[in-house]
Parts: C-alpha cells; structure tokens; sequence
C-alpha cells in the first residue's frame, strides 16, 4: 500500500480515536478532524483524546489534527466518517459538498441517521452525490476500548467496488487488526443498525434479571429478525453466520463496553430514557435506531418482535416487566 495515500477520520469519539491509532500504523499522515478546539489543543499538547481512550498515546509527528473540516477533506483521498449518527446532519450543515466530488467515502457510523431515517451510505449518497461503489463501511465484531488495548479484533470492510474495500482494508490490518472485505454495503449496514437493538433488548433482559438461558434464545431470534429483514431490503446471497453479521450481533450484546447494552440494563432496572443518557454521557445507537427501523418497517412489514418489544418500552413507555414477558411467549 502506497503509504502517500491521504485519508481523513471525522469525528472525536472513542471510534474515530481507535482508527486514527490502527491507521498511524501503516500511513505516513491521518488528517484527523475534531469539532471540539479544546480537545484539539490538549491532544497536541499531551499526545491523548481528553475524552475517549485515553491510554492511547498518538505519535504527533503522524497526525494532523484540526477543527477545520474544510481544510480536513479538502486535503484527502479517502474520508472516513465516525462521528454518532444524531450529529452528521449538524456537522455537514452549509457544508460545500462540491468538496466530496471524487472522494471515496467510508462510514464507521454505528447507527441510522434519525432526521431521514437513513443508514449512513444513503445519507452519503444523498447528501454529498457520493456513488455508491465509492461509498463503504466499517464494521465488527470489534470495540474501540479492545483496539487501544491492542487486543486482536477483526474487521469487515464493505463496499460495492472491492477495489476500494482493498483499499481501507490495507491500510487497517497490522498486528492486532485483521480484516476481510464484502461487497454487501447495504447488509452490512442495516444489520449494524439492528445489532443495537438487540443490544438494548439483551441489556432490559439483564437489567430485569433474565439469565444466560433466555439471553442465548434472544440473540438466536435476533440473528433471525436480521436475516430476515436485510434479505427483505437487499436481497443477494449472504452469509448471515459470518463475523460481519453474528460476531458484530453478540459481542454488542454481552460485551461489557457495549454502551447499547449498558443503556438497557438502566432501562430495565427502572432508569427512565432521560436519566439512562445522563447517567452514560455517552450516545447509545440503538435509542434512535428503534425508532427508525420502526418506521423504516413500515414499507417492508419485516416481523421483527425483539424490535417491536424495544420500541414499546422506549418509546411507548409501556413496562420492560410486562413487555419483555410479551416478547418472551413469542420466541422459540
């Protein structure tokens, strides 16, 4: 891989802080943009993210870092975005989107974007007149807390132009990162959408008590409802047993830094939505995916239970006691 090639991460999260640590690794710049100047300051200050991973020293000499966006993709080849989907509206808004004109543009949103309740590459394509073949995605079974760890993960890189998927996929292997490539965009996609769902459902569980008996039932049916649903949206032959699907599914629903599966044990130990946020200070997909997929469903009338269950308690504010027992008839 041509070490020249120009990349930038959007975002200043605990993902965009993960990438920019495995690309430093085989690229001799990451063009990093971050919204906050203070974190800005404090990383070129004292080599780390104030706010996400903070054992990760960055070699500052690899790394141009600014709150300028402009500046940012105007100056790469490749643009990775990994900021939580509640903010990209915001974060591109008056953006001259001429700048994307001939940019390949990967995703590492974990959630749907709720304004348009839209998966991320169609909020690519729509709003910055991106095609499809140069739009990809990044997804598990991976946490960004392992990576700083340097555990060894594994990611998947999807996009309908394998020369691309290559591409990212290169510059994101080193030794503690193995990746394989997919041509499944909108599969992908879709089931790292719903994999926070049940992500929350399998948290009310735990937070009502539930044990590993049910829980192994409940993920057995989530990986169904995906199959099912993303076969309904886009159907091409799948695999839905491989680790872009199944591993992504359960190590967001029993992973202790699942911030999804966190945010649903508050739900079902009695936290109301409000203080569930407050409480993690961190953004949970998932509570805006079930939303969306709701009325995304409504097109495609997918029966997704687990989905419906979740909703009903978050939205519905009906009982995750009565809810989860509803549910609980309804699985096999």
């Amino acid at each position: 891989m041509d070490k020249q090639f120009n990349i930038a991460v959007i975002g200043g999260g605990s993902w965009a802080t993960a990438l920019v640590k495995i690309l430093c690794n085989n690229v001799e710049t990451v063009n990093w943009w971050m919204r906050n100047d203070d974190a800005v300051d404090h990383i070129l200050k004292f080599k780390k993210n104030p706010n996400y991973l903070r054992s990760v020293e960055f070699d500052l000499s690899k790394i141009n870092i600014s709150s300028n966006l402009q500046e940012i993709i105007c100056s790469s080849d490749l643009i990775i975005i990994a900021s939580p989907s509640a903010f990209l509206v915001k974060i591109f808004e008056n953006f001259p989107m001429e700048l994307f004109k001939d940019k390949i543009v990967f995703s590492a949103v974990k959630g749907i974007i709720p304004e348009y309740n839209a998966i991320p590459a169609r909020f690519i394509h729509k709003t910055f007149g991106t095609p499809y073949e140069n739009i990809g995605i990044i997804c598990g079974p991976c946490h960004a807390e392992e990576v700083a760890l340097e555990r060894l993960s594994y990611l998947t890189i999807a996009c309908q132009r394998e020369k691309n998927a290559n591409i990212l996929a290169k510059l994101l292997e080193c030794r503690y990162i193995k990746t394989t490539v997919s041509d499944d965009l909108f599969g992908t996609e879709f089931s790292a959408v719903l994999k926070n769902i049940y992500a929350l459902a399998s948290g009310i569980c735990s937070g009502l008590g539930y044990g590993d008996n049910f829980q192994a039932v409940l993920i057995s049916n989530a990986i169904q409802e995906i199959e099912n649903f993303i076969d309904e949206i886009h159907p091409i032959h799948r695999d839905v047993k491989s680790s872009a699907y199944l591993g992504d599914l359960l190590v967001t629903a029993y992973s202790k830094f699942s911030r999804n599966q966190t945010f649903g044990f508050m739900i079902g130990k009695g936290y109301s939505v409000k203080t569930a946020q407050l409480e993690m200070e961190m953004i949970a997909e998932g509570y805006y995916a079930t939303k969306s997929l709701m009325e995304i469903n409504k097109k495609f009338q997918v029966e997704l239970p687990i989905v419906e269950a979740v909703y009903n308690i978050l939205y519905e504010k009906i009982s995750p006691v009565i809810e989860m027992k509803i549910l609980a008839d309804k699985l096999n």
